[in-house]
């Protein structure tokens, strides 16, 4: 693998369903290619491939086993065992505080992967392998972020702050055009083929949003009157940052509505806020 320290001693062997081999290697061809992992999922649900936690269900109880899920292939895609080496250290469990403001709750477990120079890879092949290192390799950068900016340089300042005026979820972060953005598919899944009566996804950028948080704010403050209609608009020079955290503390939910473009506020009172329409 080239990465990580060796670790000596001996090495259980591992090995894979039967029937698993080709689809896995089938999968990464795929990926290579250049199909996204959504298209390969939607291929493997629609030839009715049974998903691991379906073929397996005894090592899998906690899981429906019903679908194929993104998740569920990315995660294939992205595990270097296939590669024909066992690796140990993938993941790290953190001690965080349940609250940084009040020390006294303790702390929690908490999940996170480790980069791959901090793995642990066997000094020898431990099965066969599935694909070759440099095609593991490969697969990783297809999947990795592009543009100038990589995925370590992307931040969403709304993240979990957002919500959908139309089915009520929250929205996602979802990287658009070089900018930050968000959306929701209403609890769709792009595993799965859409269906006619789907609703069209919500989506808004960053950008559009964040000069109305000033309004937002001094609206929940109760500092500033609404027109008329019951919406306002401003544009205050302040710090995107504290207001952002302003509206955290009150327990604010921004909820966005794509046919109104409007922002209703839920803290201690619901306010609107119109955004007007791009230009």
């Amino acid at each position: 693998m080239g990465t990580g320290w060796l670790m000596p001693g001996r090495i259980r062997t591992r090995r894979m369903r039967r029937g698993a081999a080709p689809v896995v290697s089938w999968m990464f061809t795929q990926r290579l290619a250049g199909h996204s992992v959504a298209r390969i999922t939607r291929a493997l649900n629609d030839a009715a491939i049974p998903c691991p936690s379906a073929a397996d269900p005894q090592r899998n109880p906690h899981r429906a086993g019903t679908a194929w899920t993104l998740r569920t292939a990315a995660a294939i895609l992205a595990n270097p065992r296939y590669t024909g080496w066992q690796v140990w250290n993938r993941q790290r469990t953190d001690f965080d505080l349940v609250d940084p403001g009040n020390t006294g709750l303790g702390h929690k477990q908490v999940q996170r992967w480790n980069l791959p120079e901090g793995w642990v890879i066997s000094r020898r092949p431990a099965h066969p392998a599935l694909v070759s290192e440099a095609d593991f390799i490969a697969t990783q950068d297809a999947s990795a972020g592009r543009g100038p900016a990589g995925p370590a340089a992307r931040r969403y300042l709304l993240a979990g702050l957002l919500a959908c005026g139309q089915c009520g979820r929250r929205l996602e972060s979802a990287w658009s055009n070089g900018k930050p953005a968000y959306r929701c598919r209403h609890g769709y899944t792009s595993a799965a083929r859409p269906e006619p009566a789907r609703p069209k996804n919500t989506y808004v950028r960053e950008d559009r949003i964040l000069p109305h948080l000033a309004a937002v704010a001094i609206l929940l403050a109760g500092e500033g009157p609404a027109k008329g209609n019951g919406t306002i608009q401003l544009t205050i020079s302040a710090d995107i940052a504290g207001l952002i955290d302003q509206l955290r503390t009150a327990g604010a939910t921004l909820t966005y509505d794509p046919d109104t473009r409007t922002i209703r506020a839920r803290g201690n009172s619901a306010v609107i806020v119109a955004m007007g329409r791009d230009r």
